[in-house]
């Protein structure tokens, strides 16, 4: 038997907070919620956000977290054409989405653009589709 991922987990510190940006900002449907986690269901993968104020019992020892942009990892958002990822980006943007790099094309083919979510966690931004001049 092998191993089968079947959720992303992500401990928050605001957990209404981050819930409101990808169930209304990035319009993922919350599959189940709870007083200390929600669950969000898309397209076959599961993201659950814990509150950060739980892992220390659980564990039974103290934990850090990354400040200012996340670094250590990044969701990716996958769209169809390779311009709608400026598309894209800017409505995230001006829903509150922090800005981090801008959508540019990048030498392996593909043309992406990176966001922060209001904890600072990367959302990447990204198409392998067609260039409208048609390279790629």
């Amino acid at each position: 038997m092998g191993v089968r991922f079947n959720m992303l987990g992500i401990f928050v510190k605001d957990l209404c907070k981050m819930v409101e940006f990808y169930r209304d900002v990035l319009r993922i449907e919350v599959k189940t919620e709870g007083e200390h986690y929600t669950l969000f269901e898309h397209e076959g993968i599961e993201l659950g956000f814990f509150a950060r104020s739980m892992l220390p019992e659980f564990l039974e020892e103290e934990v850090t977290y990354p400040s200012g942009v996340n670094g250590t990892f990044s969701l990716t958002i996958d769209v169809d054409d390779f311009y709608d990822v400026d598309e894209e980006y800017e409505r995230l943007v001006e829903a509150g989405a922090k800005a981090v790099a801008e959508p540019k094309d990048v030498p392996w083919g593909q043309r992406c653009g990176m966001i922060a979510d209001p904890e600072g966690n990367m959302i990447e931004i990204s198409s392998w589709g067609k260039r409208p001049d048609g390279d790629f």
